[in-house]
């Protein structure tokens, strides 16, 4: 068995502390970045939301996390403001309440705020796994954009979770780079997957049928993108490079459709800057040498995509007007998740040689009573990829190409694909029913 060697386990253990010592280095009117997903260092929140009688005015900042974020709590409205870079569960009542906001960019800048100065980082809330024989601190399931955050943080305190996969690429941090550092013991919080519909698998079969043996995948978040994984066990040689994976992946890899034969980088590797899925997936990921994790800043980089042949983007939305808008965003005016990667993948594939660029979404919302491609946007709804930037938009009904379409060939291809409830409605907006089009 191999053991740390005397130096680096010698600096580890000067700089073990509890959570509520680990903590007392913020202060009132700090910017503190809390690494999110399965990586959201639980403990820490908690102690310093004890301090909140003490302190005035601290910044959180973050993506998706797990647990409650208790600083955005009306009580401590004074102590802790939550700004929001992708907003879950957990924050948007905080956010519609006016507690809290939200930053609407690109997964791929964010990093950016941070090296520029712009959005400058004094403590950094972090989880790794343990140690490994040279000091060296795997991110284990994520390592999103908080590597650059350790790097350009004034203190960096780390959950250290011996629960946590040990995981390969540009995702370690050596504990000389380290403020402070607390032991746990405890499980990762898990990404159960939404329960598959027969209109996910729908969609999934449409979509599949778009995806080229040697075609290099990303996958956004949801129950449509895990569906259409599914699909692909008769398919050849995929690869993948994406901001996450989720449990999906995990047969793909071990039958051998994903086996990155045909990408022209990071060839044989599976590459992504984070994870979202369960306990099987985790052990999956445990030193196992195909899983490649980059910061996101690289990851979404559209460039870096682009250069991946037959790249196929794979995201949702929460509505498409019929000129090809894309909502993901909000809900109206209110903001309901966050930009993530989705433009980022969507000019990457359009940029890659045979890539395609998809949008997938069911064609209806609320059981069936509410169109999700509508004649126009609901007010002070956010666009998030342009009409522009739209090429293939998927439902449970079939496939609309737009790209290079005019606006009238837009409607129709998408009430083609809309639920027959609403295609005529869909038609008389556009005044194809007269026709022109207005």
């Amino acid at each position: 068995m191999y053991t740390p060697t005397r130096v680096s386990q010698a600096l580890h253990e000067t700089k073990a502390r509890t959570a509520f010592d680990a903590v007392q280095c913020v202060r009132s009117g700090d910017r503190v970045w809390v690494q999110p997903g399965h990586n959201t260092p639980i403990p820490l929140v908690e102690a310093l939301t004890a301090r909140a009688p003490e302190l005035r005015n601290v910044e959180m900042a973050h993506m998706l996390t797990f647990g409650d974020a208790p600083y955005t709590r009306p009580e401590f409205a004074a102590s802790f403001h939550h700004n929001g870079l992708f907003l879950g569960a957990n924050v948007r009542a905080a956010v519609a309440a006016g507690r809290a906001d939200y930053i609407p960019i690109h997964l791929s800048e964010i990093e950016g705020l941070v090296t520029s100065g712009e959005m400058p980082i004094d403590v950094a809330f972090l989880q790794t796994a343990p140690p490994d024989a040279h000091g060296n601190l795997s991110f284990g399931t994520g390592v999103d954009c908080s590597l650059t955050v350790a790097r350009h943080a004034h203190h960096v305190i780390v959950e250290v979770n011996d629960r946590m996969p040990r995981t390969h690429g540009e995702c370690t941090l050596h504990v000389s780079e380290v403020t402070a550092i607390v032991h746990t013991s405890r499980p990762l919080p898990q990404a159960i997957p939404e329960r598959r519909s027969d209109v996910h698998t729908r969609i999934a079969r449409h979509v599949a049928s778009l995806i080229a043996d040697g075609a290099t995948l990303q996958m956004g978040i949801g129950a449509i993108p895990d569906a259409v994984l599914s699909e692909l066990h008769s398919h050849r040689n995929l690869g993948v490079h994406s901001e996450m994976v989720s449990d999906g992946i995990i047969p793909l890899v071990q039958s051998g459709v994903v086996n990155g034969a045909e990408k022209s980088i990071h060839r044989g590797k599976i590459v992504l800057g984070f994870v979202l899925g369960s306990q099987p997936l985790f052990d999956f990921l445990h030193e196992n040498i195909a899983f490649e994790f980059h910061p996101i800043a690289y990851t979404n980089d559209p460039f870096v995509i682009a250069r991946n042949p037959k790249m196929v983007s794979i995201n949702s939305a929460l509505e498409v007007d019929i000129t090809g808008q894309v909502c993901a965003d909000s809900i109206g005016p209110l903001p309901y998740s966050g930009f993530g990667g989705q433009v980022d993948f969507m000019r990457g594939a359009a940029r890659s040689q045979g890539g395609k660029p998809i949008i997938a979404l069911p064609s209806t919302a609320r059981d069936g009573t509410v169109s999700r491609i509508v004649p126009s946007l609901k007010p002070g709804a956010g666009v998030v990829t342009s009409r522009a930037d739209v090429h293939y938009v998927v439902t449970e009904f079939g496939i609309a190409y737009l790209h290079g379409r005019n606006l009238r060939q837009r409607a129709e291809a998408l009430a083609a694909i809309a639920h027959p409830a609403f295609r005529d409605q869909l038609l008389e907006y556009a005044g194809i029913h007269k026709g022109e089009l207005v």
